[in-house]
This record gives structure tokens, C-alpha cells and sequence, in this order.
């Protein structure tokens, strides 16, 4: 993984940093695991502007990513690809017995890997299985809340927990906010940190970029009117009052986690502030 500076030949390239794709080992994507992908601009279904500042962007397809790995036996990667709906590389592996399937690449996977799903699979990169199986110690990603889910933390670029502690039918994980909490053993993960750690230093270096990715431009909260936000309005400059979004709820330090919510009971430490 690494990234490259551009010459500074256009204003649009003089701080950009863009990702060598170095990894990538294909452009076309496995047709049957493919789906179209509509847009809807932020409108729902009678036409109304629900989400503000979502529109154009490049057409897509979305790729069907496995995100249980509820298959078990051994697997061979057959290419690594770039996905324009997330931000890791994703790994198209093939069963023995024939079928493909996407998977979230992992930091150090290669074409002509063999990866393993099961609990006799080895705590080695790509592999996943149970929290029960697996060392202390071991980086994960893609780990499951609840066991049969499917991966829900851990599977942005660069983004890995680290199996800290297991007793009885809990497994104590910390997570890559800082936050350290309880998940049930049952649990699925895979081994290793996900790939594309480089993503967060890349620079778009333009306001096009954006307009690519289906964003539109962010109007500041402190130039609107009174009538269309609470910090709006006022003559010159105003501060705009307690920062606040559009509905009234502070930011910056309002805790609006429900005290009551049943899995607080799971969270040994929270996230750093």
C-alpha cells in the first residue's frame, strides 16, 4: 500500500494525494456477483427532499459482499478489487466446490492465497472464525455483534479491534475508537486489520471530487436565514449562538446515548473523547 503526491500542473492537483491502487489486480468486476444501484438524489417516494446537500455522482454497481463467511472449508483468492461503495479493497474467492464469493480484503492478502472459514482454520490473514478459536492478542476486523449477523465493526479501510480478553461466553474486545466492550464468543471475525490503511491520508484536492461521489455542496449553518436553521441569522458575522444542527440538538459534547439502553451493559470503557 502507498500513496503518491501529484505535480502541482493544475490547481486541482496541487495538493492531491491520491492511493497507487498498487493492490488492485483487476478493473472488471465478477458479473454475477454484481447488482445495479439506484440514486435517490435524497428524495423519498414522493419526491420530497429528505436529506439534504445528495445528488448526481457516477454510476455504480453494487457488489455483493459476504459479509458472514458462513461457509466453511478452504477458499483460493482469485483477485483483489477496488469497490466504489466502501472504502476497503474487497477479495473475490473461489470454494473448492465451484462458488465465488466477495469478501473484505485484509491488509496482505494475494491473488493465489488460500484462505480458510471454520474452526480448524489457523489465526493467519483472511482467515475467520468464532472468537472461542482464536489466540489472545489477535487483530481482527469484520467481527459480528451477534452471532450469525454478519460483519458490522471494523470493516472501513485501515480499521481493526484487538481481542484483548475471553472469559465464559464473553469476549473482551477493544476497538479501534478506543472503546472497549464485551461480545459473546460465538462471534465470528476475521484475522487481520482491513486493507486500504492508506485511505485516510489520501487529499481529494478538489470540490469535483465530491460532486463525483454523489455529494453536493454543504451550505456553512451560520449564513442562513433564522427561518432555515437555529444558527442562522443576525447582522455581519454572527457566531451563530451554541453550535446546534437543524432540529435544536446541541453539539459538541451533548450526549444523546440513551442511559437506558440495553447494551451499555456490554461496554467495559467507553470511546476516547
Amino acid at each position: 500500500m502507498s500513496v503518491r503526491k501529484l505535480k502541482p500542473i493544475t490547481p486541482g492537483q496541487r495538493f492531491r494525494i491520491v492511493n497507487n491502487f498498487e493492490e488492485i489486480t483487476t478493473n472488471k468486476p465478477e458479473k454475477s456477483l454484481t447488482r445495479g444501484l439506484s440514486k435517490s438524489g435524497g428524495r423519498n417516494q414522493t419526491g420530497k427532499m429528505t436529506m439534504r446537500f445528495i445528488g448526481g455522482g457516477h454510476k455504480r454497481k453494487y457488489r455483493i459482499i459476504d459479509f458472514k463467511r458462513n461457509k466453511a472449508g478452504k477458499a483460493e483468492v482469485l483477485s483483489i478489487e477496488y469497490d466504489p461503495n466502501r472504502t476497503s479493497f474487497i477479495a473475490l474467492v473461489q470454494y473448492e466446490d465451484g462458488e465465488k464469493r466477495y469478501i473484505i480484503a485484509t491488509n496482505g492478502l494475494k491473488v493465489g492465497q488460500t484462505i480458510f472459514n471454520g474452526e480448524t482454520a489457523s489465526p493467519d490473514a483472511g482467515n475467520a472464525m468464532k472468537l472461542k478459536f482464536m489466540p489472545l492478542g489477535t487483530v481482527v476486523s469484520c467481527i459480528e455483534l451477534r452471532p450469525g449477523q454478519g460483519a458490522i465493526i471494523a470493516r472501513s479501510a485501515g480499521s481493526y479491534g484487538q481481542l484483548v480478553a475471553r472469559e465464559g461466553r464473553y469476549a473482551t474486545i477493544k476497538l479501534p475508537s478506543g472503546e472497549i466492550r464485551m461480545i459473546l464468543v460465538e462471534c465470528s471475525a476475521t484475522i487481520g486489520a482491513v486493507s486500504n490503511s492508506d485511505h485516510q491520508i489520501e487529499v481529494s484536492g478538489k470540490a469535483g471530487r465530491s460532486r463525483w461521489k454523489g455529494r453536493r455542496p454543504r451550505t456553512r449553518s451560520m449564513v442562513m436565514n433564522p427561518v432555515d436553521h437555529p444558527m442562522g441569522g443576525g447582522e455581519g458575522r454572527a457566531t451563530g449562538g451554541i453550535p446546534r444542527n437543524k432540529n435544536g440538538v446541541p453539539a459538541k459534547g451533548y450526549k444523546t446515548r440513551n442511559k437506558k439502553k440495553a447494551s451499555s451493559m456490554y461496554i467495559l470503557e467507553r470511546r476516547k473523547k
